[in-house]
């Protein structure tokens, strides 16, 4: 029992280091970056489970609100926070709930599990737009910020997903046999 507990801490703290390392995957752009931290929210949950996986997203969070340079950019803070991208960042901790509160029916249809990924990724999106409207959509329409923070990362998230899908499944699966020897 134990040592299943300690299997546990050290997996959800890998993936979060899995989910800095992708934040530093960055390809610029006008004031949300593309990263790849999408892709690793979603293969910490695929890999650890609801549980596990939400922790390792809510410990990236912590370490980079305590101002430890894990956030895109080696930046932290709460200034980070608040900043442009803020919004999304806490929509990683939304993503990684709503996979934990329907994990049991996503685990037993995967088209369920597609629509669990896709609608914490709307959540996710959601909150960010929201935050980054409130912060500085005050001279951009809601068409405009759709198209800065929205539009051009559908696609490149789906693919994130579907990447995320097929690495958690060889992972596993490579666990699952490791776990028999």
């Amino acid at each position: 029992m134990k040592h299943n507990r300690i299997v546990g801490m050290t997996l959800t703290a890998l993936m979060c280091v899995v989910i800095i390392i992708c934040s530093q995957i960055i390809v610029p752009m006008a004031f949300v970056p593309f990263t790849m931290q999408t892709f690793a929210v979603f293969a910490s949950l695929l890999i650890l489970g609801g549980m596990k996986g939400t922790a390792a997203v809510a410990l990236y969070l912590l370490m980079g609100a305590i101002g430890l340079p894990v956030f895109t950019g080696f930046s932290g803070g709460l200034g980070h926070l608040q900043g442009a991208t803020g919004g999304y960042l806490a929509g990683f901790l939304l993503t990684a709930v709503i996979y934990w509160i329907f994990e049991k029916k996503a685990d037993e249809n995967p088209f369920v599990k597609w629509v669990v990924l896709g609608a914490g990724l709307v959540a996710c999106y959601a909150v960010g737009t929201a935050w980054f409207a409130v912060m500085y959509g005050s001279k951009r329409t809601v068409w405009g910020i759709l198209m800065l923070c929205v539009i051009p990362y559908i696609i490149p998230d789906i693919v994130k997903m579907i990447l995320a899908d097929l690495v958690a499944k060889r992972v596993r699966k490579a666990f699952h046999s490791e776990m028999e020897e």
